[in-house]
């Protein structure tokens, strides 16, 4: 046997805890006292699986087990059963020699799981599993390494607030906590017979609108003394309206704040405390969206959407880099084959899935996670290549929904955004098929992506209107001009210098062109912009658009915002007074705007073994943070005379910039690259390069 010896860990069947997770998870959502399940096939952990694992010892060795389920074990095939003490943590002796353990476990509440430890013998993905397919894979894990917290005890923070105001109004008592959180409610002292109420409210008027709030509980108390009492749920709220039954009395109300522990690696700071605020409260928004997976919202829906969770996990790069949810959320997404439909139904979804994969690979280099999802990647993009027209697009079919973004749009037919987002996947996959040394379907998803961006702009590119058309219906095409299909073909860089020109003048600065009201597109219409340059018309629409939530008494950013509308209309949405979210994921985009456009920090290759760092100040007088990569963090200071960056701890960076004179370098060889535009190759691994800027004309 080896001498090194890996940590013992939970193990179970691939993908069955994330899937099991999400099941649990999904059904939390509740709407005014009703569950409310998802629309789209719920997959879970098989119930019945077997591991084993082949050891050779020189000498017995005591072998400490603890299983998530029932089980039963057995030795080298026998169908005799290896007796164990049947207690939580039991224990089983292994004889010297070679021999096979097998445990057969059953659960058909939770995820089947084992933990073993032993002198030699660890629980790890030396370990096999079936779930009786004819089939046996290496076991799973995700750093769950304590025999105590099993896999079905997802483990969160906790935090005790205070209300910071208590207010009694019309025999009611109203409770703001100061801003959006999320978790339980604790009632010291309960004592009396009788019912409470609380009416949970992200904005004051909710939780004053008593059962038209989205979210309330109705409670029977019967405490004959004084005790702590919990509410059952864990809820979003900022407010909470109190009714109580007369007799009913408590000592103090707290909150216990919910979350997941993440360390901020991320930083943002500049001259301007408005974008500071900005950041500050966007990084809130993600935290609190970031649980057991990136979800889109805390009071609505609490579910993981693809598109929402693909925007999350790019903001996630620049401020957590958790990469166990963003594993933990692709895998519950994709759930299990066969596919019948798209990811939450939705077209355009299914493809985010698929770019997320290039997105995640280049951030971490992780291959390996990468090559565990391959075949599932296949068989969904099977799924896809079936589903084209004639003509090689994709078009909804009627169980599809086409969604883009809530506007004023027909998605009916050949639709260019979603031609593009397919492009991009097919890229995705030709480029993992070639990192996974799959050769032939290589060299396949590479042709269907060049002759199908070729077809796109063939058919889509109108040069009268300097731009892409919306899209094609039986052979008719919808000539209108909107920003979607032109954005992401600036964003996934598939325009020449003359059509980039042609899409910022007649598209991108265009007033006649509909506008954007939501957040999860201001992302990628924001992040054009910074793609043409124009990072000081971005900083001004954080100012304005993110900065107008924020005059509105926001905490958290929102699912949408129309500064049109007035105030009593704002939270107006799907035909009701309260249902819009007001802490969505996506409306924290300015996490990645200015982490990728404004330090300029972005992987040039997988795992930030090459980066770019391209720091913009627009109309700031300094800007500094940090942005995180799997080897340390990248740090960056600039103003109008300095720039600073300290490398990471592996990695080659190359530096662009621009100065107005002549500048100097403490370390490497300025290259002058255009007219006051240089470049400084940063080999120098945990090193601090001091650039002065404008010293002499040139």
């Amino acid at each position: 046997m080896s001498n090194q010896q890996s940590k013992a860990t939970w193990i179970w069947y691939p993908d069955d805890y994330e899937l099991w997770l999400h099941a649990s998870v999904s059904v939390k959502r509740q709407f005014r006292g009703y569950i409310c399940p998802p629309f789209w096939r719920l997959d879970t952990a098989y119930s019945n699986v077997s591991f084993r694992k082949t050891f050779e010892l020189e000498k017995p060795e005591r072998l400490t087990l603890s299983v998530q389920g029932m089980f039963v074990l057995h030795m080298d095939g026998s169908m005799t059963p290896t007796p164990y003490e049947r207690t939580p943590v039991t224990s089983v002796l292994l004889p010297a020699g070679k021999h096979e353990l097998t445990v057969k476990v059953y659960n058909d509440r939770m995820i089947p799981a084992v933990y073993a430890e032993g002198e030699t013998i660890v629980s790890d993905g030396s370990w096999e599993v079936t779930c009786y397919d004819a089939k046996w894979v290496k076991a799973a894990s995700s750093n769950l390494n304590d025999i105590a917290y099993p896999p079905a005890d997802f483990r969160f923070a906790y935090q005790s607030l205070e209300p910071v105001s208590v207010t009694h109004i019309e025999g009611a008592t109203l409770l703001d906590f100061g801003r959006e959180t999320f978790g339980c409610v604790r009632f010291e002292g309960m004592a009396g017979k009788g019912k409470l109420r609380l009416y949970y409210g992200e904005s004051l008027g909710e939780a004053m609108a008593g059962e038209e709030a989205e979210t309330f509980d109705e409670l029977e108390i019967a405490h004959d003394r004084p005790q702590l009492f919990v509410t059952p749920v864990t809820r979003a709220f900022r407010y909470i309206q109190l009714q109580a039954d007369e007799g009913l009395s408590w000592e103090a109300v707290t909150h216990d704040y919910e979350y997941l522990p993440l360390e901020r690696r991320g930083s943002f700071r500049c001259s301007d405390e408005r974008i500071n605020q900005i950041w500050d409260v966007s990084v809130y928004t993600l935290h609190l969206n970031t649980r057991e997976f990136m979800y889109d919202g805390m009071k609505r829906d609490r579910w993981v959407w693809s598109g929402d969770a693909y925007q999350s996990f790019l903001m996630n790069n620049y401020v957590f880099f958790d990469q166990d949810v963003t594993k933990r959320t692709l895998i519950a997404l994709r759930g299990k084959d066969p596919v019948q439909l798209h990811l939450n139904t939705i077209m355009d979804y299914t493809f985010y899935w698929f770019i997320a994969y290039y997105d995640y690979f280049m951030a971490t280099g992780d291959l390996s996670f990468v090559e565990a999802s391959y075949p599932k990647m296949l068989s969904l993009m099977d799924f896809c290549l079936n589903r084209r027209n004639g003509e090689g697009f994709m078009e909804g079919h009627p169980e599809d929904w086409v969604f883009i973004d809530w506007a004023d749009m027909d998605n009916r037919g050949e639709v260019a955004a979603e031609q593009l987002l397919f492009c991009r996947s097919l890229e995705t996959m030709a480029i993992v098929a070639k990192e996974l040394g799959d050769l032939e379907n290589g060299e396949r998803f590479h042709r269907l992506a060049t002759e199908l961006r070729t077809r796109i702009f063939e058919l889509f590119w109108d040069e009268d209107q300097g731009g892409l058309i919306h899209g094609r219906l039986d052979g008719q095409l919808n000539k209108r001009i909107l920003k979607y299909p032109n954005m992401f073909a600036l964003r996934l860089d598939y325009l020449n210098d003359d059509q980039k020109q042609l899409v910022r003048e007649n598209v991108m600065l265009n007033a006649s062109v509909q506008k954007i009201k939501t957040p999860y597109m201001r992302f990628y219409e924001l992040e054009a912009m910074c793609e043409i340059g124009e990072l000081d018309y971005v900083l001004r629409e954080m100012r304005d658009y993110w900065g107008g939530m924020l005059d509105l008494g926001a905490t958290t950013f929102w699912e949408e915002y129309d500064p049109a509308l007035p105030i009593e209309e704002q939270y107006h949405m799907y035909g009701d007074k309260y249902r819009k979210s007001l802490c969505h994921a996506w409306g924290a985009a300015p996490i990645y705007l200015l982490g990728k456009y404004t330090l300029g920090i972005q992987p040039q290759a997988p795992g930030f073994s090459r980066y770019l760092v391209e720091p913009k100040l627009g109309d700031l007088d300094w800007i500094e943070g940090t942005v995180p990569t799997p080897d340390g963090e990248i740090k960056v200071f600039m103003n109008q005379t300095r720039l600073s960056v300290v490398t990471n701890r592996s990695g080659i960076g190359l530096l662009r910039f621009t100065s107005t004179g002549r500048p100097s370098v403490n370390e490497g060889e300025l290259r002058l690259i255009g007219h006051g535009r240089y470049e400084l190759e940063l080999p120098n691994t945990d090193y601090r390069y001091e650039i002065m800027l404008c010293q002499e004309n040139e």
